[in-house]
């Protein structure tokens, strides 16, 4: 969406350009950028507007790609855990009798490092958004009111939201340090070198909780600048996701209290109903 209202170019989305380059979650990301975006007339009215677009517009297959592919990574390596024997002695048969190992499964690196990659992958793509977000009421850039205010004067329009999702984007780099690397020796040194794995997993969990209000804002944005494009549709695929935030989330003339809106969203970002709209209109997305 926020490509299609800044006047984006597809060109950096073309599939010649992602065979050249053949990471899976790239060229599927671009797949699905100009699957959403097809029919936009918005997008056909603008296609020769620049030679190229800012990185946070051109970038979205290579960032997101490999974001994607840094969280399934971690994904396999979760599942792994989850399904393995990690307690320490392991008891195993042995002819009539057992043996205890001593060995250690106990050990969180494993999670700890796919921790740390979560919060740093979803750091990644939160900066990208806050990005975005940024231009979208930036009127040198976007070409539209600035901070998406229709009624200057006395209104602010919607300055203040793009502070919160700087200030969520400053928190998150702070969850950005690898846990993994910490070291403090416990148990008269016999545990001398320690995973710090549940700190990292802490991290991540903030991230992916964070992360959330970010896309709501950027959603938010995207929704109010395509309600400037009176005369030109946007693509089937935005309009939907688009109606579906208008059914909480008016069009804002006047300042107000923008967060009941942010919550909304951030409801429809974690339950999977925005990717779930896209995908009535289009058919499934390539994860």
């Amino acid at each position: 969406m926020s490509l299609e209202v800044l006047k984006g170019n597809l060109m950096a989305m073309d599939e010649r350009i992602m065979n050249v380059r053949p990471h899976v979650d790239q060229k599927n990301t671009a797949a699905n950028i100009r699957r959403i975006l097809a029919e936009s007339k918005i997008v056909e009215e603008y296609k020769n507007h620049r030679v190229q677009d800012a990185l946070s517009l051109r970038c979205i297959p290579q960032l997101h790609g490999a974001v994607k592919k840094g969280l399934k990574d971690s994904l396999k390596t979760i599942e792994v855990e989850l399904n393995s024997a990690v307690d320490n002695p392991l008891l195993f048969s042995e002819g009539d009798d057992g043996v205890a190992l001593m060995g250690c499964n106990a050990d969180g690196a494993y999670v700890g490092i796919a921790a740390d990659i979560i919060a740093i992958a979803m750091t990644n793509l939160m900066k990208m958004s806050e990005r975005r977000i940024d231009r979208l009421v930036n009127r040198h850039v976007s070409e539209l009111p600035p901070f998406l205010n229709i009624s200057p004067g006395l209104n602010n329009g919607l300055m203040i939201p793009q502070y919160s999702a700087a200030g969520i984007v400053g928190e998150m780099r702070l969850y950005c340090h690898p846990a993994t690397i910490d070291n403090v020796s416990t148990c008269a040194n016999q545990e001398d070198y320690v995973s710090m794995g549940y700190n990292a997993a802490l991290k991540a969990y903030e991230c992916v909780y964070l992360a959330k209000y970010i896309l709501a804002i950027e959603l938010l944005f995207a929704c109010q600048a395509q309600d400037f494009y009176k005369d030109l549709k946007s693509s089937p695929a935005t309009k939907k996701v688009h109606d579906l935030i208008r059914e909480k989330v008016p069009f804002i003339e006047n300042d107000q209290n923008t967060h009941p809106y942010i919550e909304f969203i951030a409801k429809l970002v974690k339950n999977g109903k925005i990717i779930n709209t896209v995908e009535d209109q289009i058919g499934k997305l390539d994860f």
